[in-house]
């Protein structure tokens, strides 16, 4: 089974598929400037208690106040206040807690108003980046990820991962952390920890203590509203969670990204530097792999599934609903139930899938074709379990009720993604006329004629549609070839499946966009 991150970059940040076996499981998109993603810190300011929500809003730069809990303060926020307090009054304390006297825990019933006034300046992490129309939610229990390890400022705990099941295991983790972790703070160890040296966790502990310590000195001189502790760009957050699993390369087709990434790589494994590769293809890089493709069929409101059968896929504000349909199965199997059962069964597949490509979150309720045989809904309940067991999202997912629907809860972190398959003709914006799409080649000749006339360019690349690709491409002596022995000069013509019929852009020898 192969594994394959293929990174592209883009002029607005990067956009990220995970393949298995040349077939996309994940797509995440970063765009630059992007704010207040998970785990950021941030110095926010209280502009409102509400006592009847128990809940605060707080000012850290969002066109909508940010929201918080009082059981997302944590017990030891009157710590986390007291040690925001002396840091912005550059008082003589360290920040690594060595001698900090803690507070009293706060009680689990408590009311907000106890903990927090309106303009009081308050240390918060993201912990749900900004829905709709909603702002981010925010919590007082601060943790930095790490490859191994989570590290837990104002804490003593050392908790090990539920999935950790040895119970030697277990304890050695634990006694192995205790005897290295700093005072006062706490650190959760992750399941990918099974089995690690000393040397490997200790590595990975001091990374995460060097981010504190550089997030508490931004700290001293910060502004309300400023961001104290970055997260990782969503490319290094996905490597770091899932370079365990056996990949077989990590490509990436811009030179600059791909150093950021080779530096966080030799971080946190190096013996995986040699997977990382630079995509050097003519054809684009999601072109190449067939990503574009599958983005489309993906991404749509009606999805097909293998052997037969088809999801359609609606989502409102409060929920997802997926109905699953037996298409041109419904005449091959033996009878009714069976046909029911195999359709099923590969839908729960497809459905594992949709859910981490769309980052689909809060509630989904799944319409199965319906069967009578509890043997066979147990069956079901089993298969949507397994499959959905390499999701790294927290889920919870109920047997079939009696009206044969499935429930399932997935952690909603961040917005749905999602991507726009219906093309809108650029001719015709949507009216159903157009204008002669063959004088679309002799824009393109007029084009090319100027550029290489009127501003003397010395190379161009031109992107184009497929059909148009093989219009300029194909015969004895193509178009391409002909615009070479004109002007002396080499056009190099690259397919884009993502453009329309009647869409083509143009790039110096820079690599930079070019228009009349």
């Amino acid at each position: 089974m192969s594994n394959e991150l293929i990174i592209n970059s883009t002029q607005k940040g990067c956009r990220i598929a995970l393949l298995k076996n040349k077939r996309l499981i994940e797509f995440h998109q970063e765009e630059d400037g992007n704010r207040f993603t998970v785990g950021d810190v941030y110095l926010g300011t209280v502009r409102k208690v509400v006592q009847g929500l128990n809940a605060a809003f707080i000012d850290v730069g969002f066109d909508k106040d940010a929201f918080l809990h009082y059981l997302d303060l944590g017990p030891q926020v009157q710590s986390l206040n007291k040690f925001t307090k002396l840091m912005l009054a550059k008082k003589n304390v360290g920040p690594m807690l060595t001698g900090f006297k803690h507070e009293p825990d706060i009680h689990k019933l408590g009311k907000i108003g106890q903990v927090l006034t309106r303009n009081q300046k308050v240390l918060v992490q993201v912990v749900k980046e900004p829905i709709s129309t909603k702002g981010p939610r925010l919590s007082c229990e601060l943790s930095i990820a790490g490859r191994y390890l989570v590290l837990v400022p104002f804490s003593k705990a050392v908790n090990v991962s539920k999935k950790i099941t040895d119970s030697n295991e277990r304890k050695r983790l634990s006694r192995l952390i205790n005897s290295i972790k700093p005072e006062n703070f706490g650190v959760i160890i992750r399941t990918v920890a099974t089995g690690k040296e000393v040397k490997e966790l200790d590595n990975d502990l001091q990374n995460l203590v060097d981010i504190w310590q550089q997030g508490m000195k931004n700290l001293r001189n910060a502004k309300p509203r400023q961001k104290v502790i970055g997260e990782v760009s969503r490319a290094n957050s996905i490597l770091r969670d899932v370079l365990n699993e056996s990949f077989d390369s990590i490509l990436v087709d811009d030179k600059k990204l791909m150093g950021e990434i080779k530096s966080y790589v030799r971080q946190i494994a190096p013996e995986k530097e040699k997977i990382l590769k630079g995509y050097t293809g003519k054809a684009k890089i999601f072109e190449h792999f067939g990503i574009e493709k599958q983005l489309k069929a993906s991404f749509g409101k009606s999805v097909t599934v293998s052997n037969g059968g088809y999801l359609v896929i609606d989502h409102t504000e409060a929920l997802h609903v997926i109905d699953v349909n037996s298409g041109n199965k419904s005449n091959r199997e033996e009878d009714q139930e069976a046909t029911a059962l195999t359709v099923n069964l590969e839908a729960a597949k497809e459905i594992a899938r949709q859910l981490r490509l769309r980052d689909m979150g809060g509630i989904i309720v799944i319409d199965f074709i319906d069967m009578r045989r509890n043997e066979n809904k147990k069956l079901l309940y089993k298969k949507m379990k397994e499959v959905m067991e390499t999701d790294r999202s927290k889920h919870t997912i109920l047997p079939l009720s009696k009206f044969g629907l499935m429930q399932i809860t997935r952690q909603r972190v961040r917005p749905e993604l999602n991507i726009t398959t219906k093309e809108k003709c650029p001719s015709c914006g949507g009216t159903g006329t157009i204008g002669a799409s063959i004088m679309i080649a002799d824009q393109i000749e007029n084009t090319v004629k100027y550029f290489f006339s009127k501003q003397n360019e010395k190379k161009l690349t031109l992107s184009l549609h497929p059909f148009l690709f093989s219009y300029f491409t194909k015969g004895p002596v193509s178009r391409q070839m002909k615009w070479y022995m004109k002007y002396l000069k080499w056009v190099t013509i690259i397919e884009d499946s993502s453009l329309g019929i009647t869409e083509y852009s143009f790039f110096n020898e820079n690599g930079e966009l070019i228009q009349i």
